[in-house]
């Protein structure tokens, strides 16, 4: 009898042990969140500043739930970052279907965001309640990025809790293999949006 896993509870163990999944140590393979970002702009940095406020206000009175989420932060950075114009296209609230024949599994769930370029999945961002912990959501961004037919092309990943970002990075080509970015977070005195933003970019640009 097939087995139905929901991606949610999918843990990372999960993973590393039915897709033989392993975390890059090398610096070098996931260099697009660091290294040569493009400058943003004063009036970027201007409304970022206020997109931080306005999550900072309505985190205040809870519950802060996904579509808040997505409204007030994700669409702002997926806009200044170019996402909803060509040759990208959104589609939202896609689902996921792994199955792994020999253990007679099946890995279902759902993606919140997904930007595609020419059927391909490039972007897979998960929003979750601003009360969640990012260690939640990770093995689902994973599990989803693993579901991605293309196996010639990496794929990006942004989790974020509305306060906390993490980028992820996934190549598939031989050993899958993914690896972290450093967390980003608005809870400091310096708005790191423009770090987040700035990542986005990069990726608009290298995936164009």
């Amino acid at each position: 009898m097939v087995q139905v896993i929901q991606a949610h509870n999918i843990s990372l163990a999960d993973l590393e042990a039915k897709f033989s999944l392993q975390q890059a140590e090398n610096e070098d393979f996931f260099t697009e969140w660091f290294d040569t970002l493009p400058e943003i702009t004063d009036i970027e940095k201007q409304y970022l500043d206020r997109v931080k406020t306005n999550f900072m206000r309505l985190v205040k009175h809870p519950p802060l739930l996904e579509s808040a989420v997505k409204m007030i932060v994700l669409s702002p950075l997926l806009d200044l970052a170019g996402f909803y114009q060509e040759p990208f296209f959104i589609t939202t609230e896609e689902s996921i279907e792994i199955a792994l024949e020999e253990e007679e599994e099946i890995i279902k769930g759902h993606i919140d965001v997904l930007v595609i370029q020419e059927k391909l999945w490039l972007l897979v961002i998960e929003s979750k309640r601003a009360s969640f912990s990012l260690l939640e959501a990770i093995p689902q961004a994973l599990a989803s990025i693993l579901s991605n037919p293309s196996q010639d092309k990496p794929t990006f990943g942004l989790v974020t809790n509305g306060s906390d970002f993490i980028f992820v990075k996934v190549a598939k080509q031989n050993i899958p293999k993914y690896a972290l970015s450093d967390e980003f977070t608005l809870l400091r005195r310096k708005n790191e949006l423009y770090q987040v933003l700035s990542v986005l970019k990069n990726l608009n640009q290298s995936l164009s």
